[in-house]
């Protein structure tokens, strides 16, 4: 009986033996398998460190590529800053830091009109430069109006007063080079004046209409006389008294300047012909009595119908209005 019981008993032995050597097995596999991954670990770390430490050919520069170099100019076009750009450097000449740093002393107020400079050799010292390049600016100082250089025992450099007339130079530069031509100067003159009168009718004093009468009565005593070319002159003064009349210097300036060139014109015209401004006395005091009652609106339309009329007699001559004669010298009988 026993006998015939034996098989089941070894088979369910042999079967309970498989499958804890099928455990037993799976176990150790696993185990292998985690110790060689340990191992791998371990070798990897060794070889990263022999290979940190062993001295090696210097890499050569990585080259971005197209596809970085556009990520990279997309993220600048989303937002990101430009990169700075600087303009170059340019050295000053020496005489032209000099005639700044006189500059600044004018505006600063440490140099007053009438003051003078150190002596040449002093002042060379002080600016840390040679005589030369100190009497270059010192000249070109002198040329912009704003020194005065005077030679002699009690000579030097002094600061002007202030010669307004540079602006007439200016302009008459500007006509010279074509950057304005004499029909854009007539027109700014009408404009110009159209504003002095206004102004000059607001703040004109009583030492302004008498300047002003005198002016009128010596054009009349002109004008009798047959002194036309005087009268010219008389004309010329009586704009310069109206713009001081305004009460505004650099209004003033201007006007001083478009005016001294087109008088240079009526000044042509009236020595080539012989033929002055009709009722121009009538004019100026028609004109002036507008200005003594206050009355901007009449006396700025007497204005623009006497240069009205002046123009109309230029045009008359084409030879008259020519670039040549607004930049020809002063003649005799003209003041500068």
């Amino acid at each position: 009986m026993l006998g015939g019981h034996l098989p089941d008993v070894v088979t369910k032995g042999d079967l309970l033996l498989g499958e804890a050597h099928g455990r037993l097995r799976w176990f150790f596999l696993w185990e292998a398998e985690k110790v060689a991954s340990i191992e791998w670990v371990i070798h990897l770390i060794i070889h990263r460190m022999s290979t940190k430490s062993s001295p090696q050919a210097p890499a050569s520069p990585r080259t971005a590529s197209p596809k970085r170099r556009s990520r990279t100019s997309d993220h600048r076009a989303a937002g990101s800053p430009a990169p700075l750009a600087f303009r170059p450097i340019h050295t000053r000449r020496a005489f032209e830091e000099i005639c700044e740093r006189i500059r600044e002393q004018l505006a600063l107020g440490v140099l007053k009109p009438g003051d003078k400079l150190p002596p040449e050799r002093d002042l060379a010292q002080q600016l840390g430069v040679s005589r030369n390049v100190l009497r270059e600016a010192l000249r070109s100082l002198e040329m912009a109006g704003v020194l005065r250089l005077q030679k002699g025992v009690k000579g030097g450099a002094f600061v002007q007063q202030g010669d307004t007339s540079r602006m007439n130079v200016v302009m008459r530069d500007m006509l010279s080079l074509g950057t304005i031509s004499v029909r854009e100067l007539s027109e700014a003159r009408v404009h110009v004046l159209d504003l002095v009168v206004r102004l000059a009718s607001a703040n004109a004093r009583q030492s302004d209409f008498e300047a002003l009468q005198a002016n009128v009565e010596r054009t009349d005593l002109a004008t009798r006389e047959g002194r036309l070319l005087d009268r010219v002159e008389c004309a010329r003064e009586f704009y310069k008294l109206l713009a001081v009349a305004s009460g505004n210097k650099v209004i003033a300036m201007i006007t001083d300047a478009v005016t001294e060139i087109h008088m240079r014109f009526v000044y042509a015209k009236v020595a080539s012909s012989g033929v002055a401004m009709a009722r121009l006395v009538e004019r100026r005091r028609q004109f002036l009595a507008a200005l003594r009652a206050r009355n901007a609106t009449a006396a700025a339309r007497l204005m623009r119908s006497h240069l009205g009329a002046v123009q109309r007699m230029l045009e008359q001559d084409p030879g008259a209005m020519s670039l040549q004669i607004a930049l020809a010298e002063m003649k005799p009988g003209m003041r500068r």
